[in-house]
């Protein structure tokens, strides 16, 4: 696909992480590269260089792109979920599915194996927001902050070795995700108890 019109500085940005995500989705993170992602849009490299300043430059604001857009997702999740409107479920499945499926656990691993040594500040900023964000109204921030760690690492590593591992074990793919809506499950009826 080519940008033909002159954009401005926050819409040619915008076209390079759309086209940066869907060449993290289509050929995994290696791919996302400033001439690839240059390419795709129809823009120079000095363009994206003028951006971002290098390709762990775009892969770090692509990590704090996805991560924006999924933690806020979530947080519809949850506060559904508070409500009564949604389920521990949809919450899991969001969060493995923004490390699977959104491909947001191989850009970490990617970007950590390439000595971009800040590149889960993005992912880690926008969950500890995520976290801001739904304490208010929770009896134990704490139950909260574990239980969130406790479900980014598991999503992180199903996203990176849960299909191997089941099936080494003889296991369903979606036991890892089973397991964390139980615990999950178990930390809303924790919270409820003791706000009552």
């Amino acid at each position: 696909m080519s940008i033909r019109k002159r954009l401005s500085p926050e819409e040619s940005r915008t076209a390079a992480l759309e086209a940066a995500r869907a060449l993290l989705l289509e050929l995994g993170p290696q791919a996302v590269t400033l001439k690839a992602v240059a390419a795709r849009i129809g823009r120079t490299h000095a363009n994206l260089l003028h951006h971002f300043g290098s390709a762990a430059g775009l892969q770090k604001a692509l990590a704090r792109h996805l991560s924006t857009t999924v933690c806020a997702t979530i947080a519809d999740a949850v506060f559904a979920q508070r409500a009564g409107l949604g389920s521990a479920r949809e919450i899991v499945d969001l969060t493995f599915d923004a490390f699977d499926r959104e491909g947001a656990g191989a850009l970490a691993s990617w970007m950590l194996v390439s000595g971009n040594e800040d590149a889960l500040d993005p992912i880690v900023e926008a969950v500890h927001d995520l976290v801001d964000k739904l304490g208010p109204g929770m009896e134990s921030v704490e139950t909260m902050h574990e239980t969130t760690l406790v479900l980014t690492l598991m999503a992180l590593g199903d996203a990176l070795l849960g299909g191997a591992l089941a099936n080494a074990l003889g296991l369903p793919r979606q036991s890892a995700r089973n397991t964390a809506e139980r615990l999950l499950t178990e930390s809303i009826a924790r919270a409820h108890s003791k706000a009552d």
